[in-house]
């Protein structure tokens, strides 16, 4: 049984359908109810026994619901992908403080409340693998120190649940992806432009793709990384500034 925030495009459906497709039943986890069973709906035509679920990250409330809801419906949480997020981008003299609280709740206070919620089952049952999607930003990018505040806040709360959980069997890893170009990245106005600086600066000269992130998640839920923890594995093209 796998939760996927932010579950319903993008890279969260892409890792949904990946998790599915090696034989996870998939909680499609979005802010909105139509998204979500859209989402739901598209891995189901592809063989995957996948289930909307309208989650808000940013409320304690709805994270605690859905993890009792889940857990209560389906027996357990083995895997948990805390990958709802998203940037705004402005330079630090411009960025407001909604600007701020937006991207840090959503990003860093939706991975550690969603992670709470489901560590108590996981440590019950002596199994579970937390899934951290970080970002390359992590490192430093301009015009993003929300974005990366938030992104780098991920990393240490990984390297932390790794040491707090491990003794449970319990494995917390992160995932720092370069630029992936989704569908909402190649509407960006400016989309030729970044790409085109990025695969200059990328060692592998392409951008990379959802399924690049999606085989990356499969990975650590995977038997494949059960003495993998603490890390934060760059899907990155080689690019790391």
């Amino acid at each position: 049984m796998a939760v996927v925030t932010g579950g319903a495009g993008g890279l969260g459906l892409a890792i949904s359908r990946e998790l599915g497709m090696a034989g996870a039943i998939v909680i499609v986890a979005d802010i909105a109810a139509e998204p979500a069973a859209r989402g739901a709906e598209q891995l189901a035509a592809d063989g995957v026994d996948a289930h909307p679920h309208v989650l808000d990250v940013t409320s304690r409330q709805s994270i605690d619901a859905m993890a009792a809801e889940v857990s209560a419906r389906h027996g357990r949480i083995d895997i948990l992908v805390n990958n709802a997020g998203f940037p705004v981008d402005r330079p630090l003299v411009s960025m407001s403080d909604e600007d701020w609280h937006q991207v840090l709740n959503v990003c860093l206070y939706g991975t550690f409340a969603c992670s709470r919620a489901v560590a108590p089952g996981m440590i019950e049952r002596g199994y579970g693998r937390l899934i951290n999607i970080s970002s390359r930003a992590y490192l430093g990018n301009p015009g993003q120190a929300n974005y990366a505040a938030a992104k780098a806040g991920i990393v240490g709360l990984t390297r932390t649940l790794a040491k707090e959980l491990g003794k449970h069997n319990i494995t917390v890893n992160a995932i720092a992806p370069g630029l992936i170009a989704t569908e909402t990245v190649r509407r960006h106005p400016k989309f030729d432009a970044i790409a085109e600086r990025a695969e200059r600066a990328n060692s592998i000269r392409r951008l990379g793709t959802p399924e690049d992130i999606s085989a990356a998640a499969l990975y650590l839920a995977s038997p494949a990384a059960s003495f993998v923890t603490g890390d934060v594995l760059h899907v990155t093209g080689g690019r790391f500034s």
